[in-house]
């Protein structure tokens, strides 16, 4: 290796011109960690709070953005890494806590995942912060089943896109909201068997309309705030709302006596702060479940654009822009 690394820095918070290329040296992994040589990076929405100074890293995390990278090993922990079946020169992709945005990362060895066979590294970036969260909240916490009805907020988001896929593939019924026609569109060609245009559509009548009045499972939310109350108002009897982000905004009011009567669950969660043993556990279900998923071709990343690592700030002006479908991808 050499002894420097390239990295993208967040000069001061602020808007995306903020984003530099610059150098540090390249990081020593610890107990339980390997180094990973990284050719590709996952831009995700939560890179661009950070850079605005609204989404800090955990206590001990790089304060670098980027949290899911691919590329080869080139060192690390030879008993824990023994003992995940990975070595030097394996190519992974991994969740990391920060640290993405560089050429080399440190990630904990649980948190590693063999690249799925035929996919390239750019493919393999967009998988672990989006399929570890989908897999946490939509199956673990949503408890999803092959029968129900799952609506997805922000179909054609990095998050949305491999909800819609993996619900679908898992046997479940796929309802996604986007916010134009080609997003929505594309929504159906991903396996919605609806998408709804939240700009010129109610997702609620349309929900109770396409489920008979029934109600929807299970919803991912994205947004909070006033979509709340609406959701209580679609989820069917013990129906399960699981909140990961709050774009709308922090506060809501619902129907508590909805709640009640519909025996709903109201749920939500953050990954990142999360320790490791918990990530890894996600990331055994993965390896098990969505992995061949992935090798088979059932599911399939979707990349909307690629952009070298010095036009991080273009990457991060897209992602604000709200114009992509799946995911952005920074290259080394």
């Amino acid at each position: 290796m050499t002894e420097v690394m390239r990295t993208v820095e967040i000069t001061a918070f602020g808007p995306a011109e903020n984003l530099r290329l610059g150098e540090r040296p390249i990081p020593q992994p610890g107990s339980g960690e390997l180094v990973i040589r990284v050719s590709a990076s996952g831009v995700n929405r939560p890179d661009v709070l950070q850079r605005l100074g609204h989404y800090p890293p955990p206590p001990g995390a790089s304060d670098l953005a980027g949290l899911e990278v691919a590329g080869v090993v080139v060192r690390g922990d030879t008993a824990a890494m023994a003992q995940a079946g990975l070595a030097v020169g394996d190519r992974v992709c991994a969740l990391v806590a920060g640290g993405g945005y560089a050429d080399h990362c440190v990630a904990p060895v649980a948190q590693c995942l063999p690249v799925p066979k035929g996919l390239s590294d750019i493919e393999a970036a967009s998988l672990p912060e989006n399929y570890f969260t989908v897999w946490s909240n939509v199956f673990d916490r949503g408890q999803l089943k092959a029968g129900e009805t799952l609506l997805v907020q922000g179909g054609s988001s990095g998050i949305g896109v491999a909800a819609i896929q993996l619900g679908k593939a898992l046997g479940a019924t796929v309802l996604a909201t986007a916010g134009s026609d080609e997003k929505c569109a594309a929504c159906v060609r991903l396996g919605a068997v609806q998408a709804i245009n939240y700009k010129t559509q109610d997702f609620v009548a349309e929900a109770q309309r396409f489920t008979g009045g029934r109600g929807v499972d299970v919803i991912l939310d994205m947004v909070a705030g006033d979509y709340v109350a609406r959701e209580v108002q679609c989820l069917a009897e013990d129906g399960r709302l699981v909140i990961i982000a709050v774009q709308g905004g922090v506060k809501a009011e619902c129907n508590a006596g909805l709640v009640l009567r519909k025996r709903l669950t109201i749920t939500g969660s953050t990954l990142r702060v999360r320790p490791v043993a918990f990530k890894a556990a996600i990331a055994r279900s993965l390896r098990e479940q969505v992995w061949p998923l992935l090798e088979s071709g059932a599911v399939k990343p979707v990349i909307h654009s690629t952009f070298a690592a010095a036009e991080a700030a273009q990457a991060h002006a897209l992602m604000e822009s709200n114009r992509h479908i799946g995911k952005i991808i920074l290259t080394w």
